[in-house]
């Protein structure tokens, strides 16, 4: 063991071994406690957290019921843009990503502020589980537009392998 005088005062022997290695679990404790938070992230106020959440939602549900309208009116400007219309964004999402038309299971994971992001965007992880049992993993992205509010500027799917935590 590392004797370091500057550890653990006057102590001797076993106490001092015990003592030592306190310090050392109550520095991990504290490293785990911040592991999670990427350097720069930025905290979602809990107003944001819910709105994000809603407008996927809405989406979704919006899939689910066959409305292309109203599921194109969730994506931001430039998918908007990059689409044209809401027949084609349908088309789009019912070939490449049928597992969010009409899942079986929905589980949201908190959402992530982008650091450095412009426009504001925010990262919002969801867990499907589709019809046959399949776990798909989507990453969501988000940004805030000036005149419309959160708007789903993009998604990406994989298979899950299940282990995700919400």
């Amino acid at each position: 063991m590392n004797e370091d005088p500057r550890c653990c005062g006057s102590l001797t022997g076993p106490d001092k071994a015990v003592a030592w290695i306190r310090r050392r679990l109550v520095f991990l404790a504290m490293l785990c406690l911040l592991a999670p938070m990427p350097a720069g992230a930025k905290t979602l106020a809990a107003s944001d957290v819910s709105a994000v959440r809603k407008v996927v939602e809405a989406q979704l549900a919006a899939f689910a019921a066959d409305d292309a309208e109203r599921a194109f009116s969730y994506a931001s400007r430039g998918i908007r843009a990059q689409f044209g219309d809401a027949t084609t964004f349908m088309a789009m999402v019912r070939s490449g990503y049928p597992m969010v038309v009409r899942p079986a299971a929905v589980s949201f994971f908190l959402p992530q502020a982008e650091s450095g992001a412009a426009p504001f965007t925010v990262r919002q992880d969801v867990q499907f589980r589709d019809r046959e049992g399949r776990l798909w993993m989507a990453t969501y992205t988000l940004e805030r537009q000036a005149d419309a509010g959160w708007r789903i500027s993009g998604c990406t799917v994989v298979a899950d392998n299940g282990k995700s935590m919400t």
